[in-house]
């Protein structure tokens, strides 16, 4: 079973209406004994960093979501919920996030390009990691969002895109990784890295998930 959290914010039926295409079990749940008991966990959603660390806080859901990553088990990020992994935005005033990955979150200021940064882009992978098996490098996905991560250690970076400036748009740590694009949105490619990070919650290798089929 994987878990979705919600925390009231994100586009948590989209993403959960994904995992079922792929074929597998999931739920949309703010309880903190149903996310503990799931095999991985997933944090999409979109709009402000502080509302969300505050819906977090107001539903206990914090220490919960610490305990889970800090244990092991696979979790994935979804837009806000990689750019909560980080130490603090600068949204609105500084506000201080997870610190599961040292680093911070700034505004996009891009000379003649609108921001938010709305539509397909491509991802260029810097490492092979499971999320990403049979997606092939420089592929399209669907981005919206105005803020992008800076993480202090390069070593999380797991992949990049360009936006008048070549931002991080997906990171590895241990059992978390993120992405900062929508993988629900994104078609078929996205529904790739769906089912890879489902596997992933039920303990498959990269080698496994190489030898498992990809999606038609």
């Amino acid at each position: 079973m994987i878990a979705i959290v919600d925390y009231g914010m994100g586009n948590l039926r989209s993403v959960e209406k994904a995992f079922k295409k792929v074929g597998f079990d999931v739920i949309v749940t703010s309880k903190p004994e149903r996310l503990k008991d799931a095999k991985g966990v997933v944090l999409p959603g979109v709009g402000a960093f502080r509302d969300c660390m505050l819906n977090l806080e107001r539903l206990n859901l914090l220490d919960t979501i610490l305990h889970i990553i800090n244990e092991g088990k696979p979790y994935l990020g979804i837009c806000l919920g990689l750019q909560i992994l980080f130490s603090e935005s600068e949204e609105f005033g500084a506000s201080k996030g997870l610190d599961i990955i040292k680093g911070k979150v700034v505004r996009f200021k891009v000379n003649g390009l609108k921001v938010p940064h709305m539509g397909w882009n491509n991802v260029r992978f810097k490492k092979e990691i499971s999320l990403f098996n049979q997606v092939p490098d420089n592929s399209y996905f669907y981005f919206v969002h105005s803020y992008y991560v800076v993480p202090e250690d390069p070593d999380v970076i797991a992949a990049t895109t360009d936006y008048g400036v070549e931002f991080v748009s997906a990171v590895c740590k241990d059992n978390v990784v993120a992405t900062q694009f929508h993988p629900e949105k994104s078609q078929r490619l996205g529904l790739q890295i769906i089912r890879n990070f489902a596997m992933m919650a039920e303990g498959k290798s990269l080698r496994e998930l190489h030898q498992g089929s990809s999606l038609q």
